[in-house]
């Protein structure tokens, strides 16, 4: 019976009815360890054996790859392909594919409530009242302010839409521009530089680069006060940058769902407090796990011709 290695952590903590779609194509279930991603150590003791992988977040590098003499395809449950090997991949025959889109409108809705958390400063406000602290401290509305949206594929057109809909102007920047995209009156594309320089609340949905995108440079050219949002990839931003930011009142508030490792280790970034940080959520919604799944599932029963 030919296997399929399991090890996204939601699914191998809570399972997933898509599963059983598998089993009956015949395919036999290998899971990782429950909620914990696999070491390359135990990649290499379970894959050999596995015709497909249904990856999470975990690094799959070159020598798991090599390992894997049966393996014909990757298949992740969400858009992020940077933690594989991509080169060897290709070279040794293994297709990589990807849940495209299933995780855009969980992950846009978390931007928006991030915007809406550090524009009134809830998570500060309740921490606060839960001391026994009653102190108020002075929100913005989001009504005319100018939302900057840095990378506009699918979870920042959802993004872009969503910030229309509570009256903000919004201003996109992406290295390709979809010129079809064109929702309201009060969005338009355009270079970087202005985004930093005219947006209130800049939000981050784009793929990492060589070099971060949010630097000493960057944060130089954004308004006095400025919210950062990323929901996109740590290595977006330069984290001493960030917190030399806030530290000098430039930025207001900084809000991250994604870490260069998981857990992060809590330092100075991620401590202070106009810091608001989720353990990666974007994508976890029942919604989203379902969408991901199927289309995980189905990648593998196509590529497997089943």
């Amino acid at each position: 019976m030919e296997k399929v290695y399991v090890t996204p952590r939601s699914i191998t903590k809570n399972g997933h009815p898509s599963l059983t779609k598998l089993e009956k194509a015949g395919l036999k279930l290998v899971f990782a360890k429950p909620g914990i991603q696999p070491t390359e150590e135990e990649q290499l003791e379970i894959l050999p054996e596995c015709v497909a992988y249904l990856a999470g977040i975990e690094t799959i590098g070159e020598r798991v790859l090599k390992s894997a003499k049966k393996l014909k395809i990757i298949s992740r449950n969400g858009v992020g392909v940077e933690n594989i090997d991509l080169e060897a991949a290709k070279r040794l025959k293994i297709d990589v594919m990807i849940a495209e889109g299933a995780n855009a409108q969980g992950v846009a809705e978390l931007a928006i409530s991030m915007i809406l958390n550090s524009a009134r400063a809830i998570p500060i406000s309740n921490s606060l009242m839960k001391q026994g602290q009653w102190q108020r401290k002075m929100g913005n509305e989001l009504e005319g302010k100018t939302l900057g949206v840095i990378g506009c594929g699918n979870i920042g057109k959802r993004t872009i839409k969503m910030a229309l809909g509570l009256n903000m102007e919004v201003i996109g920047f992406d290295i390709y521009e979809d010129k079809s995209f064109n929702p309201s009156s009060k969005f338009k594309f355009a270079p970087l530089k202005e985004v930093l320089n005219k947006s209130d609340f800049i939000s981050l949905h784009c793929p990492p680069g060589e070099n971060p995108i949010i630097d000493d440079k960057a944060i130089s050219e954004m308004k006095d006060g400025v919210i950062l949002i990323n929901t996109a990839r740590a290595t977006v931003i330069d984290e001493n940058s960030v917190l030399n930011g806030l530290k000098s009142e430039k930025v207001r508030a900084y809000a991250t769902d994604v870490y260069i490792e998981e857990p992060p280790k809590i330092g100075a970034l991620l401590s202070h407090e106009n810091v608001i940080c989720t353990p990666h959520i974007g994508g976890y919604t029942t919604e989203s796990i379902d969408r991901a799944m199927e289309l995980a599932v189905q990648n593998i029963l196509i590529k497997l011709k089943l």
